[in-house]
């Protein structure tokens, strides 16, 4: 499967329209109404509308590719393993974001191949800002009309800007950015922390809670397109399609320190 631009221009108006019906609800009148999930995390009718929008998208224009979606039926492991190519959805990132009517909430498409997030594309409605990026294409940052611009991870700096949740921080995750020449932190929600990684206006984001694959997939592609480093917080590679789909923590940085 070649992983060219013109592969990710297809996807590109299936998150638009996915974040325009999150918006739809954004903008309306009134209290969100949310549900609670079995595993006691919101849900509300623009999770639900964005889902269908992208698993109709990604299936029309990619029928044999399976698409394993926060939102969709679950998957077991047994049937899951033996795919060699899926869409990893997140249909709306940041949800708790979107609720208190906070403008850091996403939509995340990630293909992954063989356990490697190789494709990310991030939409971040509320500010009309697009990403994108791969191995083959780079990373790429397109805010409302402007033009495209070329995502880099800023290599070089000497002081350093973590990045990190409004929601989840704790004092682990403070302890070990003591190894990093940390000056000034940063909150945002959602993945908008990578791509805030990938284009160079932070250099690190590490979280030691728990996330799904689908919170990470897309994010890790773009950041890395952008030239940032990934590992799970021991080093070890970051990978997919594990018997369970929490993840564990991770560090996402510009570069190596020294």
């Amino acid at each position: 499967m070649t992983i060219d631009r013109a592969l990710i221009e297809k996807i590109l108006p299936v998150a638009q329209q996915a974040g325009e019906a999150i918006m739809e609800v954004y903008h309306s009148e009134g209290r969100i109404h949310v549900a609670v999930k079995d595993d006691r995390t919101p849900l509300t009718i623009a999770d639900k509308a964005a889902h269908t929008i992208i698993a109709k998208g990604l299936r029309d224009l990619f029928p044999g590719i399976p698409v394993l979606s926060e939102e969709g039926a679950a998957v077991s492991y047994d049937e899951r393993k033996n795919w060699d190519y899926y869409w990893c959805v997140d249909p709306l990132d940041g949800t708790k974001e979107f609720i208190h009517r906070r403008d850091d909430f996403t939509v995340n498409i990630a293909l992954i191949h063989r356990r490697h997030s190789v494709m990310g594309v991030i939409y971040a409605p509320a500010h009309d800002t697009m990403y994108f990026g791969s191995e083959q294409t780079g990373g790429w940052r397109k805010k409302e009309d402007q033009d495209w611009q070329p995502l880099f991870a800023d290599k070089n700096a000497k002081a350093w800007t973590a990045i990190g949740s409004r929601s989840h921080a704790s004092e682990e995750e403070q302890e070990v950015l003591k190894a990093y020449p940390v000056v000034k932190t940063i909150a945002a929600g959602s993945s908008l922390k990578f791509c805030r990684v990938a284009e160079g206006s932070a250099h690190i984001y590490y979280r030691h809670g728990p996330t799904m694959e689908w919170d990470t997939a897309a994010g890790q592609a773009i950041a890395e397109a952008g030239g940032a480093l990934m590992t799970g917080a021991d080093g070890s590679p970051f990978l997919y399609n594990k018997p369970s789909l929490l993840n564990g923590g991770f560090i996402c940085r510009a570069g190596n320190v020294g």
